[in-house]
């Protein structure tokens, strides 16, 4: 190991002394002070980002339950219309216009129960935009629009990316950036459950992966860390020093602090589903905030992914299991945020790549194109519900075909909500949002200050 790589890896293992990995003794205790001084937020707050990955059916998510809209709903769907006597009503802080009324899918009960205690709220046909447009605009092409509509790839990036030029950099990450300097070890700023890195990649920031079981570690260290002990403690240590790689000591210092981390935070008592692979990532993600003092950070985002959306066919069964899966994941983790004493402190929501047609295809519906979703925590203004309420129906002032309904809220307004409740200035806010400025409506409101 070279002179310069030692230096860097004794501040390294101050880092991990001031984490409480290794024992103080022979430790550089001034850099250990120096990193604890950059923290500069007072209190602490994490952003975790589910996606719904194949294109979420937003359709049998939200339904209109009143008389009138459940009518037209039930024409267009047909076979694939959910029951209106199983749907769960949704009573709204305040009424929605022209006599809408909305309830969620059966399976979303916990949820449901999250939006009346004002935990949770819904925010209606966001999508991606590069500037407010109009159905003509749209069918006309007199309007820039996002690129590949419709195409699974490309709305994937473009949702990570807020629909930017460029699909390299997403805006969780450049969340990351403007928050760099509040964590005295930037590595543990974002962290993913899965191998899909634009989300979290800003120009300073990368992702630092977990692996989706919610135990495992991997990367430098050169055999699989586990917390439940495939790899000793000494072994890893051993590997650490006696590396002389510089990214291996980089990246196995980083999982030795995230090992220790989720070794001191296991003990959380909320239940999380063994068969859930959502709830087991969101179950890393809260050992991960319980220790989030250990990891001297005050800033985190997290990225998880539920797989299986993409509903071409059997969408009522498979969708059904969806949604239960996604209840069960979501309920847990906010009663571990409680568990914990941070519910007002971390903010869930959700994306996916796009939504999909009103219009039934068989038994299973198409992509669209906007979508809703929710955001939960105890910092939102729950009960109620953001942006514009789609006219349910074809034909419509936003139905770009088969029911597809044209966002009348971009992602990037939403994105600039979440990061100003997260602290990022208003100046910076163009960085994590590079089409805000071409909107009116820079706050969509659903979050308390």
């Amino acid at each position: 190991m070279n002179e310069l790589s030692r230096r860097a890896f004794l501040q390294r293992l101050s880092y991990l002394a001031g984490a409480g990995v290794v024992a103080p003794m022979a430790i550089n205790f001034s850099a250990m002070n120096e990193a604890k001084a950059a923290t500069t937020a007072s209190d602490y707050k994490a952003l975790v980002c589910v996606v719904l990955d194949g294109g979420n059916d937003q359709a049998n998510t939200l339904i209109p339950i009143d008389a009138s809209n459940y009518a037209t709903y039930r024409k267009i769907r047909q076979d694939i219309a959910l029951d209106r006597s199983t749907l769960l009503p949704l009573i709204p802080a305040t009424d929605l216009a022209g006599g809408l009324k909305w309830g969620f899918n059966p399976n979303l009960k916990r949820l449901n129960s999250l939006f009346h205690l004002k935990k949770l709220a819904v925010l209606q046909n966001v999508g991606s935009l590069v500037q407010p447009t109009s159905l003509d605009q749209y069918k006309n092409r007199s309007v820039a629009l996002p690129r590949g509509l419709f195409a699974h790839f490309n709305q994937k990036q473009n949702w990570q990316s807020t629909a930017s030029d460029s699909f390299r950099e997403g805006w969780g990450g450049k969340i990351g950036d403007a928050i760099l300097k509040q964590n005295s070890h930037g590595a543990f700023s974002c962290i993913s459950t899965d191998d899909d890195t634009v989300f979290l990649t800003g120009e300073n920031t990368n992702p630092l992966k977990v692996t989706s079981d919610g135990l495992k570690i991997t990367g430098g260290i050169e055999k699989e860390s586990s917390v439940s002990g495939a790899m000793t403690f000494s072994e890893a240590m051993n590997n650490l020093v006696n590396s002389s790689d510089d990214n291996i000591v980089a990246n196995s210092t980083n999982e030795l602090m995230m090992l220790s981390a989720l070794q001191n935070a296991k003990t959380i008592s909320t239940k999380f589903p063994a068969e859930n692979a959502l709830a087991q990532q969101l179950k890393t993600v809260a050992s991960l905030i319980k220790a989030r003092d250990n990891l001297g950070v005050k800033r985190q985002i997290f990225f998880v992914k539920l797989k299986g959306f993409d509903t071409h066919n059997d969408l009522l069964g498979r969708h059904s299991t969806l949604m239960r899966l996604l209840d069960d994941a979501l309920g847990s983790f906010y009663q571990a945020t409680e568990e914990l004493g941070v519910s007002q402190n971390v903010t869930t929501f959700t994306m996916s790549e796009f939504g999909r047609t009103l219009n039934s295809y068989g038994n299973g519906s198409e992509h669209g194109w906007g979508g809703h979703h929710i955001i939960m925590g105890g910092a939102v203004k729950g009960r109620d519900f953001y942006g514009e309420a789609p006219e349910i129906g074809l034909n419509t002032a936003i139905d770009v075909g088969q029911g597809a309904w044209l966002p009348t809220t971009s992602i990037d307004q939403y994105s600039a909500t979440l990061a100003k409740w997260f602290g990022v200035s208003d100046n910076n806010l163009a960085m994590v949002a590079p089409n805000l400025h071409k909107f009116k409506n820079w706050d969509l409101g659903f979050m308390s200050s």
